[in-house]
């Protein structure tokens, strides 16, 4: 194998092969912080749940098991929201990328913290403001390709936002 290295070193350096940079593992191309999004609007809407069960006592079985399991799924979609903003930024996002748009490695530190917070907490503030960090990260990303976004209000039981691609 040593010498398939060392020909191909040789004919490139006669030849000068163009540089071939993949942003991901494989690379699929298909990146979307759609996942991110919902994933978002799932931590607000657990909290929202949780703050339910707490304003109507929350003493019965069937209450604290729904609490544990709002909980637990809230901590679920807050490690999405980190997995989906980690992916993309570490997969898609491109150092040009980061020169166009200053504001996105403070953004992703930011959104990150904020699913930590989210996870921790059951302030329905924590969550939103976890919330308009992805759709800002959503809005950034959107515009490293170009492609003009939309917020509207969403169909989901948050009522809250969602970043919608123009195209």
């Amino acid at each position: 194998m040593d010498y398939i290295r060392s020909a191909l070193r040789v004919m490139d350096r006669i030849i000068g092969f163009p540089v071939a940079y993949a942003h991901c593992d494989i690379p699929c191309g298909i990146y979307d912080p759609h996942a991110a999004q919902v994933a978002a609007h799932t931590v607000v809407r657990m909290d929202m749940l949780i703050s339910d069960i707490m304003k109507n006592g929350g003493q019965t079985a069937e209450d604290r098991n729904k609490l544990v399991r709002c909980v637990s799924i809230k901590e679920q979609h807050a490690e999405i929201v980190k997995h989906e903003v980690a992916v993309i930024w570490g997969d898609y996002m491109k150092p040009e990328h980061a020169n166009a748009h200053p504001e996105l490695h403070e953004l992703v530190w930011n959104t990150l913290k904020l699913a930590g917070k989210a996870k921790q907490s059951t302030d329905i503030k924590d969550a939103e403001a976890l919330l308009e960090s992805v759709q800002k990260f959503a809005e950034a990303f959107w515009a490293t390709k170009n492609v003009p976004t939309t917020r509207a209000k969403s169909f989901y039981p948050t009522e809250r936002t969602f970043v919608y691609p123009k195209v």
